[in-house]
């Protein structure tokens, strides 16, 4: 039962039947962070998968249940109110009593199958680059025993990134290692546990903003234009951070002509004359310019053969381009335009 389901039962006024998990869920809130911190304590890990997973997907309980679970368990509610159990107020009781390494593996595990994800399944997914930056500091061993464990593919692209002469000797240490011992992986796998941790909340405002940028490229043109007065005043420096990571139809002008030709193949049917149709001239102009003779003649062909063309079918024309460029980024199929400010060499 996830929260939302939860709440809107509650809203409802119609009580719902708890499990036993919940109904302790419900007395460890009650009894506060310390006191229900150190009850847990004495419980066994099944206890505490249990009942952590039922105080993060609680949601808010009316007073007249919780009055009724305190009664069964001999209590009574001095304070009358609601409980809430979330994700963070789960979290936060375990990090009273547990390692934290082990809490983000609890956690992981009740958040889902992207969480629950093994360490090396994580770490496989993570740019190659950034995988290179990160180990090219440990001894040649440790990045041997590391490249072992993720992916075939992820490990295929790390090593030239790694230098001719440190690939070769990385590799070789790859061929001659028959089983890495268990206390020396699990040393590397804690360390990794820690690093994601720390990365993951470095990165929620940037999750977020990307999730943002991914709605406004989705939003109706005029629509966005109208709400960008409003977030320009009222929230500058955060708006400002999302429209930089905003993929627009017109940054298609920024690819190289080769990486715009294979974003057009993505499309077929009317969706490029479409998209051309209604797009500003220079734009048109530079589409145009990545084709051969025979293929840009038939588009324009195409263009003048469609006459007037919704605004709306314009626009569903161009954001299939953009799912396209970005479905060949994520394949690494093409590079995607950067801020010039980002994509300047250091001397």
């Amino acid at each position: 039962m996830n929260a939302v389901a939860t709440l809107n039962r509650a809203d409802t006024g119609r009580p719902r039947k708890l499990s036993g998990a919940e109904k302790a869920a419900i007395l460890f809130l009650c009894l506060g962070e310390e006191h229900g911190s150190e009850l847990m304590k004495r419980l066994d890990e099944f206890d505490i998968h249990a009942i952590t997973r039922a105080i993060s997907g609680l949601g808010t309980i009316p007073q007249g249940q919780v009055e009724e679970v305190i009664n069964e368990f001999l209590s009574s509610a001095s304070s009358g109110s609601t409980v809430v159990g979330s994700m963070d107020m789960a979290e936060q009781m375990l990090r009273s009593f547990l390692p934290e390494g082990r809490v983000g593996e609890i956690m992981g595990e009740i958040q889902g199958p992207l969480m629950g994800r093994s360490i090396w399944e994580h770490f496989s997914a993570l740019d190659p680059q950034v995988i290179a930056g990160y180990i090219k500091g440990e001894h040649d061993q440790t990045v041997a025993a590391i490249l072992t464990k993720v992916k075939p593919d992820t490990a295929a692209k790390v090593l030239p990134l790694l230098g001719q002469d440190r690939m070769v000797e990385v590799t070789e240490r790859m061929i001659a290692i028959d089983q890495v011992p268990r206390h020396a992986m699990a040393q590397i796998e804690e360390t990794l546990s820690q690093e994601f941790l720390v990365s993951a909340t470095r990165s929620t405002v940037t999750s977020s903003q990307q999730r943002m940028a991914d709605l406004f490229n989705k939003l109706d043109a005029t629509l966005f234009e109208e709400l960008s007065h409003e977030l320009d005043r009222r929230q500058p420096e955060a708006f400002g951070a999302i429209k930089a990571k905003m993929f627009t139809f017109e940054d298609l002008m920024r690819l190289d002509p080769g990486s715009l030709a294979k974003v057009m193949r993505t499309v077929d049917g009317q969706t490029l004359p479409l998209a051309l149709r209604g797009a500003k001239k220079e734009v048109r102009d530079y589409f145009l310019a990545a084709l051969p003779q025979r293929s840009r003649d038939m588009l324009i062909e195409e263009m003048n053969a469609m006459g007037p063309v919704r605004a709306r079918d314009v626009q569903a024309a161009q954001a299939q381009l953009i799912d396209g460029a970005l479905g060949l980024a994520s394949e690494e199929a093409i590079r995607l335009p950067v801020d010039d400010e980002e994509d300047q060499l250091i001397e």
